[in-house]
């Protein structure tokens, strides 16, 4: 279990012990008279006419650590705070919806956003003041939190009622911002797909991969595009108008070569644990080396994807072995004894066990001394391998702490080859050798006091999570990752499902929370289901996703200007209801949700589907005309409902070895604008004929299962050699 950080005054105890989220009970013994979001705080602050103090965070977030440490843990900071505000704690996980209105003033009024993330609120909720770290005193160019707090408080003696009515003003400008009209001009084209291709090409770095420099990120929201790109301008032939062939497929392989360029620089660089497995969160240098060190669960579930996608196209084993160690990290360190998936793991680490002092990386670097120790005559190869240095091998500007001096970040400074030249063995001996050092390394760090989990389980991250397992079971076969994805699915319909309610909730932590899911959790969930469908044929993943389409559709689908808003509008303590128009960290509900629709329309042979996909899309058309890269996402969902889409339907039972290859055949290809339905006489079939009269008619040929490939449920001759399949599958 991890190393808990230890309160300053464990003698002190607020009401956030009451608390489930490990966010908040980290704040349980701050002096600070800490509330949660509700109406008990709300209450306070209109009875007492305060403004309220709002504090968002997350458990695994170093910076909410430094803050708290430094102002939240001092008794003389907390009587300010207790004094003059009413203090409100939120954990931007479990209340994704509040964090998303408050950060979305933060940056109309500041320029930048980010967590812990500060505002100061009017009684009835109306932002007028916004920020995110304070340090305690001047410094870094920023005003201290306890002169900040003082201002404030004294500000609002002074003229609250003029404060109240600029939160007003603010708010009521926010919504319009939210509610402006789409503009007729904007249209959806596939002229969005060069726009978009030319924006993330301008910010690439053809030397490092990956887009714009210092701090970097994962973004695979943008790589999904690329490889949709490519498939589109040279996979299939598709043309873009008025561009030559030779234009457009230069493009398309140029795309390609931005997401493979990106994925093997991330996979060599220190951002990716070369011991342990899986990605930190980003890297602070262009050279993926040193890592922000916490994890992700979103990121460790598109990154698998990206790299299956890249594996599917290229039939490189690197990008296969790179999804394996991801999907393997997160079965071993980050899955409940139930099947869900934890939602992180903290950058931040005790030292030693026992002492209280800690830091970003602890658990993570080695000195070459402890590298020499572990490994003695195969230390060598390692440390040539790896990047490790006798001071250190973090570069210059990247460590403005100090934190990592004398430490080193491994990093895969020379290819397989590379090492063995150098060290005269072959490429077996030299991969053999780097393993063994790898797992020795492994079992000495697994000694070290280990950072904080966060083991939330929150629905949407556990919707990613179950896609690239039950991707990961198809591309690789692999059955192990079958039963992940299939586990964490009872999970989440056994916990955060109510089938009386039809309501899906947003987090579990040894019970299910009373927080309602929002537009990502169903999105994400429907489109793991739709994943886990294509992986077990299991035909109650397709009437679950189904089921779960309608709720959502019922909640947060807007039947005036289309999309999804993240909320439902139930909670009338959230000021705004929004809709996200940006694909980052976390892909737009509204960008999986339309896939998630076309889909579903291919599925059922349901035009109203088809339709609601094309109304959610041509709501985000302003976005994608003004900057068409911003939602990636969408873009896929678009090339998706500009392209003709097939269906491709095995005919034949599971447990056949010829049903099991002409599955096999489908899977070896990158195909992302298909469904795949299994016709083997039983229950699935059944459901697909209700809709489809198709569908009863395929069937085996001459007692061989076949294969039937479709464009609108109009198929080709049925095959049943998984050559011929091959053969169907490469014409454009």
């Amino acid at each position: 279990m991890a190393a808990e950080i230890q309160p300053a005054n464990p003698a002190l105890t607020n009401r956030l012990a009451r608390e489930k989220s490990p966010y908040l009970l980290q704040h349980a013994h701050n002096p600070v008279d800490w509330y949660t979001w509700g109406e008990e705080a709300f209450a306070k602050a209109r009875r007492e006419n305060k403004p309220i103090f709002l504090s968002i965070g997350y458990s695994t977030c170093h910076w909410c650590h430094v803050m708290a440490h430094e102002s939240f843990e001092n008794e003389e900071t907390a009587a300010i705070m207790n004094r003059e505000f009413v203090n409100i704690k939120v954990d931007r996980e479990e209340r994704p919806d509040v964090d998303r209105v408050y950060m979305t003033f933060v940056q109309a009024t500041t320029g930048g956003g980010g967590w812990p993330m500060s505002v100061w609120l009017t009684p009835d909720l109306k932002p007028f003041v916004g920020g995110t770290y304070f340090p305690p005193v001047d410094r870094y160019g920023q005003p201290g939190f306890t002169k900040v707090l003082e201002r404030i408080a004294a500000a609002w003696k002074q003229g609250h009622e003029k404060i109240a009515g600029q939160g007003s003003k603010i708010v009521e400008a926010l919504r319009e911002s939210q509610n402006a009209q789409p503009e007729a001009a904007a249209k959806i084209d596939s002229q969005l797909f060069q726009t978009a291709y030319e924006q993330l090409s301008r910010g690439f770095d053809d030397k490092e991969g990956g887009f714009g420099t210092a701090p970097k990120f994962p973004r695979p929201v943008a790589l999904n595009f690329l490889t949709r790109f490519y498939a589109r301008t040279v996979g299939q032939a598709h043309r873009l108008p008025g561009q030559s062939d030779t234009a457009s497929a230069d493009h398309g392989k140029h795309a390609l070569e931005m997401d493979l360029v990106t994925l093997r620089k991330m996979a060599a660089g220190g951002m990716h644990d070369h011991l342990g497995g899986g990605f930190h969160r980003y890297s602070v240098d262009r050279y993926w080396h040193v890592p922000h060190f916490e994890k992700m669960l979103y990121d460790q579930a598109q990154l698998a994807s990206a790299y299956l996608d890249a594996f599917q196209i290229t039939r490189d084993p690197q990008y296969a072995d790179v999804a394996r160690d991801i999907l393997d990290y997160v079965a071993r360190d980050m899955t409940s004894k139930n099947g869900g998936f934890f939602s992180a793991e903290d950058a931040d680490s005790l030292f030693e066990h026992g002492k209280p002092e800690h830091g970003e990386g602890a658990f993570y670097v080695w000195t070459e001394k402890q590298v020499d120790a572990a490994l003695g005559g195969d230390s060598s190869a390692f440390k040539f391998h790896y990047g490790v240095q006798p001071h250190g091998n973090t570069p210059e500007g990247s460590d403005p702490q100090d934190e990592f001096r004398g430490k080193n970040i491994l990093i895969e400074r020379h290819t397989i080859a590379e090492t063995a030249k150098h060290f005269k063995k072959s490429e077996d001996e030299a991969r053999q050798s780097l393993a063994r050092s790898r797992e020795r390394l492994l079992s000495i760090r697994n000694k070290r006091p280990r950072p904080h989990l966060d083991d939330k389980i929150i629905a949407a991250w556990n919707g990613l999570m179950i896609s690239a397992y039950a991707r990961s079971a198809q591309i690789l076969d692999e059955p192990r990752y079958l039963e992940r994805a299939t586990r964490a699915a009872k999970f989440l319909r056994s916990n955060l499902y109510d089938e009386k309610s039809k309501l899906l909730f947003r987090n579990y932590r040894e019970s299910r929370s009373n927080v309602e899911g929002f537009a990502d959790d169903y999105a994400f969930v429907i489109q793991g289901a739709l994943d886990l469908y294509e992986a077990s044929f299991e035909i109650e993943w397709l009437k679950f996703a189904i089921e779960l389409q309608e709720t959502q559709d019922r909640l947060f689908f807007d039947e005036k200007a289309g999309g999804y808003f993240s909320t439902s509008g139930k909670d009338k303590s959230v000021v705004l209801r929004m809709k996200d128009d940006n694909d980052s960290a976390e892909p737009a509900a509204s960008s999986i949700a339309a896939l998630n629709l076309l889909r579903l329309a291919q599925f059922r042979d349901d035009k109203k589907l088809d339709e609601r996909a094309r109304k959610t899309i041509d709501a985000f058309a302003p976005t994608l005309s003004h900057f068409a890269s911003a939602m990636p996402q969408m873009l896929v969902a678009v090339d998706y409902s500009l392209s003709k889409p097939s269906q491709i339907i095995i005919a034949g039972k599971i447990d056949n070895d010829a049903t099991k290859a002409l599955l096999a055949e489908v899977r070896r290809h990158f195909l992302p604008k298909k469904i795949l339905i299994l016709a083997d006489g039983g229950e699935g079939q059944k459901f697909f004929s209700e809709k489809n009269e198709a569908i009863p008619a395929m069937s085996p040929i001459d007692g061989k299962s076949a294969a039937y490939v479709c464009e609108n449920f109009t198929c080709k001759a049925p095959v049943t050699d998984p050559k011929a399949l091959g053969n169907l599958l490469s014409v454009p």
